[in-house]
C-alpha cells in the first residue's frame, strides 16, 4: 500500500451542563441538582459517556458505555439522513457496495458534520480496497470527533498493514487513552510493542 502521512489533532470537546430551574420546595434542594446532573443535549450526553468510559475498568460495563456512544453517533438528527444510512447498510448487506457508496456520498453532502456518515464511508472504502480514500475519511471523522475510537482503530489497522508500526502504536495508545478497557486494543498494543522492541535489538 502507498505511503501515507497522517496528521491527527486531538481536540477534546467540552461543554457546560445546563442548570435546571430551582425547585418549588425550598426544603428539597437536592432534587433540582439531580436533574441538572442529567445531560440534556447530545454533546453533553457524549461528554458524560466518554468520561465514564475513560474511568470504567470493567470490560463488560465499558463495552455497554461504548455501545451507548455508538448509538449517540448514529442519530444524525435528520430523518432523511438516517433513512439514507439505513438504505446504505441494506445495500452493503446485499453486496451492493457501489450503490451504498452513492448513498453515503449523499449523506455527506446533506450532513457534512455528521460524523458517522464519514466513518461509515471510510469503512466501506476500506472494504472496497480504497485505502487512501478510507484514510482520508478517517481523518475527517477525527477532525469532527477526535474521540471516535472506531475510526482510530481503523486507522491503526491500516497503518500496521502499511508497515507503519510506530504510527500504528501511537494510534492504539490514543485509542486506549479514550477507551482503556478494550481488550483487543490492549492486545494489539502489546503485540506491536513487542514487534518494535524486537526490531530495535
Amino acid at each position: 500500500m502507498p505511503a501515507m502521512r497522517i496528521f491527527v489533532t486531538l481536540i477534546l470537546a467540552s461543554s457546560a451542563l445546563v442548570a435546571s430551574a430551582a425547585a418549588e420546595e425550598p426544603l428539597l434542594p437536592a432534587q433540582p441538582q439531580t436533574e441538572a446532573a442529567s445531560p440534556a443535549t447530545p454533546q453533553q450526553r457524549l461528554n458524560a459517556l466518554f468520561t465514564d468510559l475513560k474511568r470504567e475498568r470493567d470490560e463488560e460495563k465499558a463495552r455497554e458505555l461504548a455501545n451507548r456512544i455508538r448509538l449517540e453517533w448514529q442519530d444524525s438528527g435528520s430523518a432523511t439522513v438516517n433513512l439514507l444510512m439505513q438504505w446504505a447498510e441494506k445495500a452493503i448487506a446485499g453486496e451492493k457496495k457501489t450503490m451504498a457508496l452513492d448513498m453515503l456520498d449523499q449523506v455527506i453532502v446533506l450532513a457534512p458534520n455528521y460524523v458517522e456518515g464519514w466513518n461509515r464511508r471510510a469503512t466501506l472504502h476500506y472494504q472496497m480496497g480504497n485505502f487512501r480514500k478510507s484514510m482520508s475519511d478517517i481523518n475527517r471523522v477525527l477532525a469532527l470527533e477526535p474521540r471516535h475510537f472506531g475510526a482510530i482503530a481503523g486507522m491503526a489497522t491500516m497503518l500496521e498493514a502499511a508497515g507503519k508500526n510506530e504510527l500504528a502504536l501511537r494510534a492504539w495508545q490514543q485509542f486506549l487513552d479514550i477507551y482503556p478497557s478494550d481488550r483487543k486494543a490492549q492486545e494489539q498494543l502489546g503485540e506491536l510493542s513487542e514487534k518494535l522492541a524486537g526490531s530495535r535489538t
